[in-house]
């Protein structure tokens, strides 16, 4: 798939079809998240995957907003050691977990982790050290009805030349 193919693929898929990923799959999610791009080369980032079907409700029962975990197939959870741009680095490499995703037809959502009142419980759950912070968690999985789509605002009406406000 062409770049900007994913791009346009992706979307935020909160309901999946109960079938499997390959663990091939998720690897490849796993290694497009550590080809981001990270601040002065620190890769600072960790990557759970959890396919533990207990596990997966007990994080979505957890995290807000993210109660549809429970019914995905796998979560990543990326975690970033706590440097100056953790939050930054990991949500690059979150972005690539959701466009690697929508490149091989899979379905996936972000759901916030940074300063998250569940954050430490999720870090207890997966057993990540002390020094890390959850900044993001992402569900996986095919999408129900195999089908993306979502509405985004027009070009014209986001893209600004030289100042805000003007279109020419």
């Amino acid at each position: 798939m062409e770049t900007y193919e994913a791009l346009r693929r992706r979307a935020s898929v909160r309901e999946y079809e109960a079938k499997p990923v390959d663990k091939e799959d998720l690897r490849q999610l796993v290694e497009a998240a550590r080809l981001a791009p990270t601040a002065r080369g620190t890769e600072p980032w960790e990557f759970i995957v959890i396919t533990d079907r207990d596990t997966l409700a007990e994080i979505a029962d957890l995290a807000q907003n993210g109660s549809f975990i429970k019914g995905a197939f796998a979560c990543i959870a990326v975690f970033c050691k706590e440097t100056k741009y953790y939050l930054e680095d990991g949500c690059a490499a979150t972005e690539n977990i959701l466009l690697a995703a929508a490149d091989r037809g899979l379905g996936a959502c972000w759901v916030a982790g940074d300063k998250k009142p569940y954050c430490d419980q999720i870090r207890g759950i997966t057993k990540t050290p002390p020094g890390y912070k959850l900044v993001s968690l992402v569900s996986v999985g095919w999408p129900k009805g195999g089908v993306f789509s979502h509405k985004k605002r027009a070009l014209d009406s986001v893209m600004h030349w030289e100042r805000f406000g003007s279109s020419t």
